[in-house]
């Protein structure tokens, strides 16, 4: 993680919405030979008694629930959209190309739960994956009880408290004003990435270049 000061959103509920709005996330960690370990699901982030918390549910029996089951560090990844910036975009364009994205990451020790804490966090995935429609016929109270009964033998529910959070939201800001411009119009012209990318870059015009006469 490029951890450099002005890749820092200053904003905690900037970064709290961004979690938010990216919910499919890498968990990982290492297992009982400390080989590496990962998948990806959705959670969501709440806080309790000044702690954050993520919660999710996985598969039982698979790699990663016996490792997280081994050894309770994780760390979770939450990433959006990302675009290649050409160096032929700045004011000097001898210079190698980069890469914009954006990323946060969670560090903390993950626990499994119970079957009543299990039912809750089905009940908010499905509600929140179908726009909080509680007639869908995915919505956990609307599936069948036998399927129910079967599905919940499969899978368990975890919570994560998190003990650290870092993120990086490069977004070209260590470069000049002029190329900091050029770099936004190339990107509203290339594909859905490169457009989102150009709209979060141009959230920060002002604060990065106060001193500009726009």
């Amino acid at each position: 993680m490029y951890d450099l000061p002005y890749y820092k959103e200053q904003n905690e509920q900037v970064i709290k919405e961004f979690i938010d709005q990216h919910p499919f996330a890498f968990l990982s960690g290492c297992d009982s030979e400390n080989k590496p370990i990962a998948t990806q699901v959705p959670v969501f982030i709440e806080e309790h008694d000044d702690k954050k918390i993520l919660r999710g549910h996985i598969m039982k029996n698979t790699d990663h629930h016996k490792a997280f089951l081994h050894n309770q560090n994780v760390l979770v990844v939450f990433t959006g959209h990302h675009t290649y910036v050409s160096a032929t975009w700045y004011s000097n364009p001898y210079q190698p190309s980069t890469w914009n994205y954006m990323s946060v990451h969670a560090k903390g020790i993950i626990r499994f739960l119970d079957d009543a804490a299990l039912v809750s966090v089905l009940r908010k995935t499905t509600l929140h994956f179908e726009n909080h429609n509680q007639h869908s016929t995915t919505v956990y109270d609307n599936l069948p009880s036998e399927y129910i009964q079967k599905l919940m033998k499969a899978i368990v529910a975890f919570e994560i408290e998190v003990k650290e959070i870092n993120h990086v939201f490069k977004l070209s800001q260590d470069r000049d004003a002029k190329s900091y411009e050029n770099i936004k119009e190339k990107l509203k012209e290339q594909g859905e990435d490169g457009r989102v990318i150009a709209t979060e870059m141009e959230k920060r015009t002002k604060g990065l270049f106060p001193d500009d006469k726009e």
